[in-house]
């Protein structure tokens, strides 16, 4: 009985013993549980998130059926959303902003859309045109960061809208046959509205060169909406742009192969009586710059151009001439024109350059050749074509380029078509086509490159000076088969 007493204890002993050691165990691992060393975790590398960019296009199916307006995704290069617009749309901008996108429809009414992926048809909203309009819509549409302003062909004013959506508010009046807006748009700046003069109709100015008159700039003071000067143009104005810093504007005047040179800060024609300033540099104000077409042709009918801010040059599409012009139009710092200012480079691309675009670095640009129906890439270092023009669908009119990634793309529409040519910048081949229901009116980007200007914020419809398409020299002679306006 003993000796099991004490198995029994000694049995006893080593339970109480092994229960000790797993309870250590456990308060060990309880206190590994609920007690680690602070570790700051490294997380794996990659790319940044790309900021949101979007190309917005806009396609008429036919005249009187509604417009669409079509978002189409950068990255991927797919429609994220799309949705029906006013009958058939003649004219489409978007804001500085990238925030909202407005067309001219040719039932007298003007659409306001948000430019989002969430676009859907009762997000549109619809507004009327100044009663001057009827029955023609305004010609060009001008959409700064905060209000919206149209050419008004039909009461020679230009018009302004504000609110959400933007609704008329006041008409200008101002020179005869107003084909375009331009400038900062911002309070307490001034806007220049381009006009042609008494022209007799917009074939006139479809022709380079004409005998017509000379174009006005009438500029307008944002802060008050008042006229506060006139200013003498070239031959047929057609579109102008401004430098990033809105001291100097560029008009582009087909009819007689020149670009009128604005000085904001004088609210004149850029001229001065040449000085030298305190670099010790002889300063020429240069009222007038000319331009000049591919060898071989008598003129050049500047139609487009790009302000690049990186390189502080002018790139113009020469409709007539076959060519582009790269303009250095570098200030000093004293604000004046700089001692290369107007120096120039002619470089002969494909047939009817109809518009350019330019990439951010300044490195190259891109033309839209309608006739040909191709784009042709050019170094703007060596001022050189690069290679072989690249073939789009249709007979392009514009092309716009934006840089959201390591590489940019450019973005081709003709209105004979209803494809989006997509084109990679690394590459300079072409990506891939988007097909939209309908022919594209006109295509912009949210996200802009480096150039600066109007490029994305001015419409352009086709007529008085600005390039159309039909086949053979009937794009030259005839007007009413290309647009509605008289």
């Amino acid at each position: 009985m003993r000796l099991f007493f004490m198995n029994s204890g000694h049995t006893r002993m080593r339970l109480v013993q092994a229960g000790a050691v797993v309870a250590a165990v456990a308060l060990i691992a309880g206190c590994g549980n609920t007690y680690r060393a602070v570790v700051t975790p490294v997380n794996t590398n990659g790319p940044a998130a790309q900021p949101g960019s979007f190309t917005v296009v806009v396609s008429a199916p036919s005249p009187t059926t509604a417009g669409i307006a079509t978002i189409i995704d950068y990255s991927g290069d797919s429609v994220l959303a799309e949705a029906p617009i006013g009958p058939g749309p003649t004219a489409f901008t978007i804001d500085a902003t990238g925030s909202n996108g407005y067309t001219v429809n040719s039932d007298g009414t003007l659409s306001n859309f948000p430019i989002s992926n969430a676009l859907q048809a009762n997000k549109v909203s619809y507004s009327t045109l100044a009663t001057t309009t009827a029955p023609y819509p305004p010609v060009n549409m001008f959409s700064p960061s905060a209000g919206l302003w149209t050419a008004d062909l039909t009461g020679n004013s230009g018009d302004f809208f504000t609110g959400i959506p933007e609704a008329f508010k006041l008409a200008i009046p101002v020179a005869a046959t107003p084909v375009t807006i331009i400038g900062p748009g911002t309070i307490g700046q001034r806007n220049y509205v381009i006009s042609q003069g008494n022209v007799s109709s917009g074939v006139a100015c479809n022709i380079s060169p004409t005998t017509g008159p000379v174009g006005v700039a009438t500029a307008i003071e944002t802060g008050t909406l008042t006229v506060s000067a006139s200013i003498p143009l070239g031959k047929c104005p057609v579109f102008g742009v401004q430098s990033s810093d809105y001291r100097r504007f560029f008009v582009m005047n087909r009819g007689d192969d020149t670009i009128t040179v604005i000085n904001s800060q004088n609210n004149t024609v850029d001229s001065c009586i040449p000085f030298v300033n305190q670099s010790g540099q002889t300063v020429t104000c240069h009222p007038s710059l000319p331009v000049s077409p591919a060898p071989g042709l008598l003129h050049a009918g500047p139609v487009y151009a790009e302000y690049n801010a990186a390189t502080s040059q002018l790139i113009v599409a020469n409709y007539d001439g076959n060519s582009i012009s790269v303009i250095d139009v570098s200030m000093d710092e004293y604000g004046n024109d700089s001692a290369t200012f107007g120096t120039t480079f002619t470089i002969p691309v494909g047939n009817n350059p109809a518009s350019v675009t330019v990439l951010a670095d300044g490195s190259r640009a891109y033309t839209a050749n309608q006739t040909d129906g191709t784009v042709t890439i050019v170094d703007l270092s060596s001022h050189t074509a690069e290679k072989a023009p690249l073939p789009v669908i249709g007979h392009p009119r514009t092309v716009v380029s934006t840089q959201n990634s390591s590489y940019g793309k450019v973005y081709v529409a003709s209105p004979d078509s209803p494809y989006l040519t997509i084109i990679r910048t690394d590459l300079d081949i072409v990506d891939t086509t988007v097909l939209v229901e309908g022919n594209i009116v006109d295509v912009r980007v949210t996200t802009q490159n480096g150039s600066s200007g109007n490029s994305n914020t001015v419409s352009r419809v086709p007529g008085y000076g600005e390039p159309c398409y039909l086949p053979g020299a009937a794009a030259q002679s005839t007007l009413l088969a290309c647009q509605t306006l008289p």
